[in-house]
Parts: C-alpha cells; sequence; structure tokens
C-alpha cells in the first residue's frame, strides 16, 4: 500500500521514463512479497504455482534480458503497528466499527497468512538454486530496499510501495514489463525536491495526514492536496514539530502565499465607506461626480463606460480589500484543519515517526554474492513443483546460463571456454529486434550426436532467418515468459539460438562482433548497389515515356495509312466466325434428329 490517497499519482509527473538497458550493470533490491501478490492477482487459476512460474521467469529477465543483479528482500516479523492497522482495514472494510478494538501489546505481532508463508518459502528455495542472494528484513521488505539503496549496496529498490521514500530510498521503480515496449517509471527522490520542494520529512509528515502502512486512516478530512498544501508552509527541520504542535492544540503561523497585513489595518466596509467606487464604470469615485465631471479610469470626455460583468478594479483600495478577503479565508481554512488534526487521537504518533527515520532493519554481517545456478538441483525442484520436463527447464536456464558466460568472459579472458561445459560460441547469426529491443542472435554450437536431440527433432526445429533484422509482433504476456531458445541442425553439428545483450556480447568477442558488423556492412552496401542496377535497367528496357499529344498523333496517322488493311482484316474476321458458328449450328442439330429418331 504505503502512502494513501492517490500518492503515486502525486509524484508521476516527475517520473524519467526509462527503457531495458536503465538497469544493466545496475544491483536492485526487489520486494518479493510485492511480486507474490502480483503474479497471484494476475493469473491465480490458470497455471499451477503462479508464483513459482513468474518468478522463475521474472528473475531470469531482470537477470539476462535488463542485464541487472537483483537481491531479493523479504518480509520479517512485522511491527504490532502494522498488525494493528491490518486488524483495522479488516474490520472497516467488513463495515464493523473500529473504535472498540483492544491496541496490539508490544512485542505481539500478527503474520500473514500460512498459505503466503508457504509461497514465499517457496520463492526463496527457486532463488536460492538460482544462485540469487536473498535477505531477510527485521521488518517490512520495503524499509531494508530503502536502506540498502540510501547506504549504497543498491543502484536502485523495486517496489509498487510508495512509503520507500519516507524509509530513505532515492530512486524507486514501480514495476516492470519484461515482454512490453513500454519504458517502466523510475522516481527519483532529486527529481520529486525540485519538482514539489518536498524533502523526506515532508513526505513523511503528508503520511501521517493522510494515512499510510501504519495508521491506514490517517487524519478525517484531509486528503493529498490539502496535505500539500499544509506541509509546504514548513520548512524540514520544522514540520514534524508543527505538527506536534497542532496536534496539542497550538496553531501554528500560516502563510500559505498571501501577503500578510498589519493587525491595524482597516476592515473592508471601513474602506468601502471611505473610498466609494462608481455603481456604473467600477472605478474610484460616485456616479455623480463622474457625470459631472468625466471619469479619470474611463478615459472619455464626459460620464464613464458601463463596466463588464467579470470587471476587476485594480485600485489600491480594491487590492488591499481583496488582500484581507484572501488573509481571512486563508485564516478561517487553517483553523479548521487545526481542529481536525487536533481532534485526531495522539497526532501524531512518535512510534510511527521512529520507525521511518529508523536505519536498522537487518541482521548484522548480511551478504550480497552472486552464484551460478545449480542446474541439476532446480531441475528436480520445478518438475516436483511445476511438472516441467526436464529439458524444457534446462532450455529455459540458458538465457540466464550464458549471460553469466558472457560475464566471465568478458571480465577474464581465459574463462570456461564452454558454455554449460558443452557449447561453444560460434558466431553472430543477426540482429534481433524484440518489442522494440536490439539483441545479438548468438549461435552456440555442439555436435549433433553429443547434443541430447534426435536428428528429426533438430531438423523440425530449424529457425530460418531471412533478414538481418527481425521484429517480432507486440503481445501481452501476463506470464512474463521467456524467449525461448530455437535448436538448428546445420551439417551434422547442432546449434542453439540465444539473445544476447550487443554490448555485453562486445565486451567478450570484440573480434567476431567487429567481423560481424563490417559483413553486415559490407552486405547491405552490396545490396544498396543491386537496387539501383535494378532499378536502372527497369528505366533502361522501359526506354523514355513520350507525351500524350505525340502518342495521339502517332495514333491517329497509324489509323490513316493502314484503315483500308484494318477494315479487311476486320471483315475477314467477321466471315470466319460466321462460318465457325453456322457450321457449329448444323452439327448440333443433326446430333439433336439422332437422338431424337433413337427414342422413338
Amino acid at each position: 500500500m504505503g502512502v494513501g490517497g492517490k500518492f503515486w499519482d502525486l509524484l508521476k509527473p516527475y517520473a524519467r521514463q526509462q527503457g531495458f538497458h536503465y538497469l544493466r550493470d545496475k544491483r536492485v533490491a526487489v520486494d518479493l512479497s510485492s511480486w507474490i501478490v502480483q503474479h497471484e492477482t494476475a493469473v491465480k487459476g490458470f497455471v499451477l504455482k503462479p508464483h513459482l512460474r513468474l518468478t522463475f521467469f521474472r528473475t531470469i529477465n531482470l537477470f539476462a534480458k535488463f542485464g541487472a543483479y537483483p537481491v531479493f528482500v523479504v518480509d520479517g516479523t512485522p511491527s504490532p503497528l502494522k498488525s494493528q492497522a491490518r486488524i483495522s482495514r479488516f474490520f472497516q472494510s467488513s463495515g464493523i466499527d473500529t473504535s472498540s478494538l483492544p491496541a496490539i501489546k508490544e512485542g505481539v505481532s500478527v503474520e500473514r497468512n500460512k498459505l503466503f508463508c508457504e509461497w514465499v518459502r517457496e520463492c526463496v528455495e527457486l532463488l536460492e538454486l538460482l544462485g540469487i542472494p536473498v535477505v531477510k528484513a527485521k521488518g517490512e521488505a520495503e524499509a531494508l530496499c530503502a536502506q540498502l539503496n540510501s547506504q549504497g549496496y543498491v543502484d536502485a529498490c523495486i517496489t509498487p510501495d510508495s512509503d520507500a521514500f519516507l524509509f530513505g530510498a532515492k530512486c524507486v521503480i514501480k514495476g516492470i514489463k519484461p515482454n512490453s515496449r513500454e519504458p517502466f517509471e523510475c522516481y527519483h527522490i532529486s527529481d520529486i525536491e525540485a519538482g514539489l520542494g518536498l524533502k523526506r520529512k515532508h513526505l513523511l509528515a503528508m503520511s501521517l495526514l493522510v494515512g499510510n502502512d501504519y495508521d491506514s486512516g490517517g487524519v478525517l478530512g484531509i486528503g493529498v492536496d490539502k496535505a500539500l498544501r499544509i506541509v509546504r508552509v514548513f520548512s524540514e527541520d520544522e514540520i514534524l514539530e508543527s505538527l506536534h504542535d497542532i496536534g496539542k492544540g497550538m496553531k501554528p503561523a500560516f502563510n500559505d502565499g498571501i501577503k500578510s497585513l498589519n493587525d491595524g489595518e482597516e476592515s473592508c466596509s471601513e474602506m468601502k465607506r471611505r473610498f466609494p467606487h462608481c455603481s456604473r464604470c467600477g472605478h474610484p469615485g460616485s456616479k455623480r461626480t463622474h457625470f459631472k465631471s468625466s471619469c479619470e479610469h474611463c478615459s472619455i470626455d464626459s460620464g464613464c463606460i458601463m463596466k463588464p460583468l467579470e470587471f476587476r478594479c485594480e485600485c489600491s483600495f480594491c487590492s488591499k480589500d481583496r488582500d484581507l478577503k484572501e488573509q481571512k479565508k486563508t485564516e478561517n481554512w487553517w483553523i479548521k484543519v487545526c481542529d481536525k488534526i487536533t481532534r485526531g487521537p495522539e497526532f501524531p504518533n512518535r512510534k510511527i515517526i521512529e520507525l521511518y527515520l529508523s536505519d536498522s532493519f537487518t541482521e548484522e554481517g548480511f551478504s550480497m554474492s552472486w552464484g551460478t545456478p545449480d542446474t541439476e538441483m532446480l531441475v528436480d525442484f520445478m518438475v516436483f513443483k511445476l511438472h516441467w520436463d526436464p529439458s524444457y527447464v534446462r532450455k529455459m536456464l540458458l538465457p540466464m546460463l550464458s549471460t553469466i558466460y558472457l560475464r566471465e568472459r568478458a571480465e577474464n579472458n581465459a574463462g570456461n571456454p564452454l558454455l554449460y561445459e558443452q557449447y561453444e560460441f560460434h558466431s553472430i547469426k543477426c540482429i534481433n529486434t524484440r518489442y522494440g529491443h536490439q539483441s545479438f542472435v548468438v549461435r552456440w554450437r555442439k555436435p549433433i550426436s553429443t547434443s541430447g536431440f534426435t536428428q528429426g527433432e533438430a531438423e523440425k526445429s530449424i529457425v530460418v532467418w531471412e533478414d538481418e533484422l527481425v521484429e517480432d509482433e507486440e503481445s501481452v504476456d501476463p506470464l512474463d515468459g521467456l524467449n525461448e531458445p530455437q535448436v538448428q541442425d546445420d551439417n551434422g553439428d547442432c546449434f542453439l539460438l540465444t539473445d544476447e545483450c550487443i554490448g555485453l556480447v562486445q565486451s567478450a568477442f570484440p573480434d567476431e562482433t567487429e567481423h560481424f558488423l563490417q559483413e553486415k556492412k559490407m552486405r547491405e552496401s552490396k545490396n544498396k548497389n543491386v537496387s539501383k542496377e535494378a532499378s536502372s535497367s527497369r528505366t533502361t528496357t522501359m526506354g523514355v515515356q513520350r507525351s500524350i499529344t505525340d502518342f495521339y498523333r502517332s495514333t491517329k496517322t497509324a489509323v490513316d495509312t493502314g484503315g483500308t488493311q484494318i477494315a479487311s482484316i476486320s471483315a475477314e474476321k467477321k466471315r470466319q466466325a460466321t462460318s465457325t458458328s453456322s457450321s457449329f449450328s448444323k452439327i448440333e442439330l443433326e446430333t439433336f434428329c439422332v437422338t431424337i429418331s433413337s427414342l422413338t
């Protein structure tokens, strides 16, 4: 949930639209619980164990396609405040009064339901088999994600909970869509500060007013817009103490950009009595005076001009009058807001403030290290949990294994020469484009006798690439599935075709990449020359096009010189057609007579 109200809508204008390459080589902290909730909501009932399936696919996409180094964070024991808010939210949705509910004692918490905890345990086991680090928080997962981000352990957080900013996050990614052309939204606290003028404590104060994960109600009658107007008045150092004073019944001075006037200023009615205005034109002076001597503001020789419907006098007296009215309106609004805040019990809650400003959300000595997937154990796990075929699991793991191989190769050229201990880098086949994202199609070679595929299976799996650039149709994949590696048989050798990051392949195999790019450039130049030659030959064959006048003149001449011959030819053709028609009619008549005689 995070901050209540339409808090994300307030921040959305300051989001950066980022693409695939933004997360490459970046470490990101992922709130695992939010992924599980999204998975269950999106595809529940369509597939077996959607939390495992989507965690598997999305993790490999995040690691291989996006090129990120993910760290998953799981929830620990929730705070008693969170447990109280959950219970209150449940009773409110059921229409039950929550005012008489007993408060949860210190040290007592309400755990999530057993089924959800089982889903989390299965996902953690899957991630550990993939070699992805998993860290357990003391309390909320988004709190630890924010702490890792603020302390420099990770570059960004992936969580839909907006209160990550309250915990100190600097960069929050609301969500990613691996199989989509749409960029994802990336929120930086620096952009929010520059756009809205709000810092961390300002956002915390807004959450106290509109509600948050630990106080779902907030202050009754105060929404996001009103809370924004309140917190903008105070500096970051003053805002929390000012709310505390208001909670005690005090009313701090409020200046919302309205020009303040001295206490000795005259009232609106006194100003109007002393400085009358014309009822006809609205300018200072009386109507009788303007008819005797012209109005200096209307700029006419005599009398004055009738004022328009939305006339606004700009004289000093009217300006002061408007300022006094606006100040009085603001003062009345501020008094009502302070009264609403004062009526709230124990506002602001000091425990909530301390919880958000704390920086100890994990155990001491945690480590983040990325390993290699335990392939055989992972195959057994997925076969047992999802009933997948072992060969399918191994094939779906190839994008992750190839990414690890290319990274090691780029860092150390003397690394393992074979991918998955079986396949060697052969060549770059072409450039492929999926969902607007370009990648190299890499051929990994293995002799067909040891590939595990039969000759028939390999032949059936051959993929023909006609162009250097392949564009896939846009499709919506709710399961965030992977691009399945293809199998190709070529003269007795088995090749696997995988999509790889262009920059990563270039770092791992610079010579092969340069050779491919040069060949591609030569082919494009050759095709361009061929197309030019074909175009010129077509032009030569067609010759020069004559004008319409020359065409009709030549046609008319041909008719004049050969009219007699053409007429004789037409007459001969007509006679032939008549004779054929008449002969055909005689044959038909004879056939008909023979048929009749046989019947009689």
